[in-house]
């Protein structure tokens, strides 16, 4: 399988579950790698809630992802397949007549990493989530051989949830690079247990955790610098 080849470095960012924050991760990572003088995209390969605009389908999270970026990528590099339905991917696929073809989306990412330092690439739902017949969201870290982070929703039932997906992502065969956590719940009780026994049943560290409606771009900053510092790019 092809890995980074025309890509200097990438990271992937998968997620225990949807709705637990990826893009503000995702995002929140872009912008504290382009404040490091970093030349970083954000992709979304697979879209599906995609709104009609005079550009065309547009989706809030591949919007949220090219905004970050630094330079601005056009938008269908960084989501080439666009689904109208906000359904799982593999049926908004179907409804639309579109088979989600690998290549097409390596070539976008190959495009991006043409232009910028670093990739930021985040999955669909979670590890598992299929995309079509014979294709799921964890083939992509999978055959470009990308380094995984997962976030964490920080939750009643996260550590189950979190080794599950831990464990799919070894068993895969891809490099679990660590995991940050996300209090998508404001009221979560024993959150600090639950930090702290995550830190201790994950087989990645902790690379940070984001309060209830925290601002991501500063406390995802050494986050970034671990990243930055793993390709040892050079910034002006």
């Amino acid at each position: 399988m092809q890995g980074l080849s025309k890509v200097k470095g990438a990271v992937f960012i998968a997620g225990t579950d949807t709705g637990i924050g990826k893009t503000w991760v995702a995002s929140g990572l872009v912008g504290a790698l382009a404040a490091l003088g970093t030349r970083v995209a954000g992709m979304k390969p697979v879209a599906s809630g995609c709104v009609v605009t005079p550009e065309g389908l547009r989706n809030d999270d591949a919007l949220a992802l090219q905004a970050a970026s630094y330079p601005q990528p056009v938008y269908d590099d960084v989501n080439p397949v666009a689904l109208a339905n906000a359904v799982a991917p593999h049926v908004a696929a179907r409804r639309s007549g579109v088979d989600i073809d690998v290549s097409i989306l390596r070539a976008a990412f190959d495009r991006l990493g043409s232009g910028h330092d670093l990739v930021v690439v985040e999955g669909v739902g979670g590890w598992l989530v299929p995309l079509g017949p014979a294709l799921q969201a964890s083939d992509i870290p999978r055959q470009w051989k990308l380094p995984v982070i997962l976030v964490v929703g920080l939750r009643l039932g996260c550590i189950s949830h979190a080794q599950l997906s831990a464990r799919a992502i070894v068993a895969d065969g891809c490099e679990l690079m660590g995991w940050i956590g996300n209090q998508v719940d404001p009221a979560m009780e024993a959150l600090d247990d639950n930090i702290a026994t995550l830190s201790h049943v994950l087989p990645a560290p902790c690379l940070g955790i984001l309060g209830h409606d925290q601002p991501a771009v500063p406390a995802l900053a050494a986050a970034a610098r671990q990243i930055h510092e793993r390709w040892l790019i050079n910034t002006p």
